[in-house]
């Protein structure tokens, strides 16, 4: 949790001076660019630090460090390396840089971490939602994860699209439940938290991406149209939409297949997905099938994901099937 809630203050720093980012660098995107490399050096640098075998600093991460070796690549390089040093003081830029590099196992072990340094870009850009998720894999299955979300409100009553200053953290094991630490903190009051037990009467609340290149709205709005007495979904970006279904704030999170072909990557899902499910959600793709962590850098024998409550998730499932959503890839 430490590595994850070290990010989170890293990554909170820099999107508090966006604009100051983007002056000096003279590129709207710089600041998302310098907070996930910095925040990936730091999980590595991290996880170094703390486990002593080297088999456990094995992570498939999202980025590498090949596009800041040229010039042009310059100041957002250096502006990475100070912001490492702010948290590790003296380090030069070549341990930075290899730190970035080392996060490239290939998913082919029986055991490895799997990293988005900061999942919810746009969100990121727009001063709302992201997430740092660390997901530890053994043997194909996420067993272990934590995710940072800084700018989620720990109160299920405040706007999301309102950023908190505190942030909440989660974290799970397999067996173990899942909890929520305010603050970022892992040394806050650790919450267990569920997913919500049934209807009772209420309308269901969806929530999904807010790009719509995430997800196929279409296809969801069909599917809330069939499961029936589904209320106007939440948007937010990145997978904070786990935690959302794992505190019993929203009772699904869809994520459609927009195109032929498209298959998730497994450091979009890992941290989040045992999150829900330790907190008693149910995690499968939109056939139903469990996701399988076991095929590499991608969920490769799945398409798409629904991660919902128990009572919602058969339904959202029976929908899926009547409308013949993807259906060449059900068999």
């Amino acid at each position: 949790m430490q590595a994850v809630a070290i990010a989170c203050q890293i990554t909170r720093a820099v999107q508090e001076r966006l604009q100051e980012v983007t002056a000096l660098t003279k590129d709207d995107r710089s600041p998302v660019t310098v907070a996930d490399y910095a925040a990936q050096a730091i999980v590595a640098l991290t996880l170094q630090d703390m486990l002593e075998d080297p088999a456990d600093h094995r992570i498939v991460g999202e980025e590498d460090a090949l596009g800041l070796a040229d010039e042009e690549s310059a100041v957002v390089r250096r502006a990475i390396v100070e912001v490492v040093q702010h948290w590790r003081n003296g380090i030069e830029e070549q341990e930075v840089l290899a730190a970035i590099d080392s996060c490239d196992h290939d998913g082919t072990a029986d055991t490895y971490w799997t990293l988005d340094p900061v999942d919810g870009t746009k969100g990121f850009l727009r001063g709302q939602q992201y997430a740092i998720a660390l997901g530890r894999i053994e043997h194909g299955r996420v067993v272990a994860g934590v995710m940072g979300c800084p700018a989620l409100p720990v109160s299920q009553d405040a706007p999301l699209d309102t950023p908190d200053p505190q942030g909440v953290l989660y974290a799970a094991a397999e067996g173990q439940g899942a909890w929520e630490f305010a603050g970022c903190d892992p040394e806050a009051q650790r919450l267990r938290i569920q997913a919500r037990p049934g209807q009772d009467g209420r309308p269901w609340r969806f929530c999904g991406s807010v790009e719509k290149a995430h997800s196929n709205r279409s296809d969801s709005d069909r599917v809330a149209e069939i499961v029936g007495n589904v209320g106007e979904p939440v948007r937010l970006d990145s997978q904070c939409k786990y935690a959302m279904v794992a505190r019993g704030q929203a009772d699904a999170y869809l994520r459609l297949p927009t195109r032929a072909g498209y298959v998730e990557k497994i450091w979009d899902h890992a941290a989040g997905s045992v999150i829900a499910r330790e907190a008693g959600a149910i995690v499968t793709d939109i056939h139903g099938r469990p996701l399988d962590f076991g095929q590499g850098a991608r969920l490769e024998g799945n398409r798409g994901v629904i991660c919902a409550s128990p009572d919602v998730h058969g339904c959202i499932i029976g929908a899926i099937d009547q409308l013949g959503i993807d259906a060449e890839s059900k068999d």
